[in-house]
């Protein structure tokens, strides 16, 4: 490589890292939509309600609809999924979070 060769690669491997990671974060973000929300559910009465009921007197719907709510996009709603299967302990695959995911997303946060 010559001088002039070394900042075009440099940015090339910039935009492409760039590229990866954006079709990365856009590929988690649609993982909600294409969950399946019967599975979803199933799941989410299983293991969620329980935690999320007692942490809002008994009204676990409380916890998607209160107006101080930390999830604001798809993204992070199944970060959200995620991040309580690991609290937890449920060892859950990506598609079972997705599946909560898509649940709590059609009941409650309508994302797009």
């Amino acid at each position: 490589m010559n001088k002039k060769t070394k900042p075009l690669a440099a940015r090339t491997l910039v935009l492409t890292a760039t590229a990866i990671l954006s079709l990365s974060a856009a590929g988690w973000a649609s993982e909600a939509v294409k969950g399946d929300p019967a599975k979803g559910e199933a799941l989410h009465e299983k293991h969620c309600i329980a935690c999320h009921a007692g942490r809002f007197d008994g009204d676990a719907s409380k916890m998607y609809t209160r107006p101080n709510r930390k999830t604001a996009n798809l993204a992070k709603l199944n970060s959200m999924v995620g991040y309580c299967s690991q609290q937890l302990g449920l060892q859950w695959f990506d598609e079972e979070v997705a599946d909560v995911a898509a649940y709590l997303n059609g009941k409650y946060y309508q994302f797009k």
